[in-house]
C-alpha cells in the first residue's frame, strides 16, 4: 500500500493540482487522500475528467458519451474513446474527506488509521483502536509518536502539504515533501517498545 496525503489548499488550486499529478505520475502512489475540509481536490479532479471526456464527465453519462462517440466511429476512434474513459476511471484513486468533522477509518499497512481534517474532533473511540492518527489542519508537517500512536500531518499548502505513507519494504514509512517536491523527511514508524515487568515474590 502506498498512500499519498495532501494537506489543505483552499486558495492554492494550481499547487494542489501539481502535487496530485506528482504523487500519481512520479511517486506512483496507489491512492491519494485530500485532508482539507473544502473538497478542493474534487474540483481539480472534476476539471481533469472534463478535459478527458467533456462536460458531462460522471459515471451516469457514460452510455450517452459512448453513443455519441462510437455509434458511427472508426475502430481507432473507438480505441481513443476507451482510452479516455480508462483514464477518467483511474481518477477514482483521488479521494477527499467526506466533511470537516467526519473521519475515515481504514487499514494502512496493517495498522488502524483514523483520518480527519482537525484532530480536535478526535474522540476516545477514535483514538483507542488506532495506531495512526492522520489529520490535515496544520501549517507545518508533523510526524510524532505519542505513547503508542503516531500523529501525522502533511502540513498545508503552499509551503507544505505532501506526504506519502507506504509499507513497500515491510516497514511502515512516512516521507514528507516540500513545495518543489524535494524530500524533507523520511521516517520509519516503529511502535514504541512496551516495557514488560515480572514481579516475583517469596512463598
Amino acid at each position: 500500500m502506498k498512500l499519498g496525503l495532501l494537506g489543505p489548499a483552499p486558495d492554492h488550486r494550481s499547487e494542489l493540482a501539481a502535487a496530485a499529478r506528482h504523487l500519481k505520475d512520479e511517486l506512483q502512489v496507489e491512492r491519494v487522500l485530500y485532508l482539507g475540509a473544502d473538497r478542493m481536490l474534487d474540483t481539480v479532479i472534476g476539471g481533469w475528467a472534463q478535459e478527458l471526456v467533456g462536460s458531462c464527465a460522471d459515471d451516469f453519462s457514460i452510455m450517452k458519451r459512448a453513443t455519441s462517440a462510437c455509434l458511427h466511429a472508426a475502430p481507432e476512434e473507438i480505441d481513443q474513446f476507451l482510452e479516455r474513459e480508462r483514464q477518467r476511471s483511474n481518477l477514482r484513486m483521488f479521494e477527499s474527506l467526506p466533511g470537516e468533522t467526519t473521519r475515515s477509518v481504514e487499514l494502512v499497512g496493517g495498522k488502524v488509521a483514523v483520518m480527519l481534517y482537525d484532530k480536535a474532533h478526535l474522540e476516545e473511540d477514535d483514538i483507542l483502536p488506532a495506531t495512526l492518527l492522520i489529520f490535515g489542519k496544520s501549517h507545518e508537517p508533523l510526524v510524532k509518536l505519542v505513547g503508542r500512536r503516531w500523529f501525522l500531518s502533511p502540513g498545508s499548502f503552499p509551503r507544505h502539504g505532501i506526504m506519502v505513507v507506504d509499507d513497500e519494504t515491510e516497514q511502515l514509512r512516512t516521507t514528507t515533501y516540500g513545495r518543489d517536491f524535494e524530500l524533507v523527511n523520511s521516517q520509519v514508524l516503529e511502535s514504541a517498545k512496551v516495557l514488560k515487568m515480572r514481579v516475583s515474590g517469596s512463598e
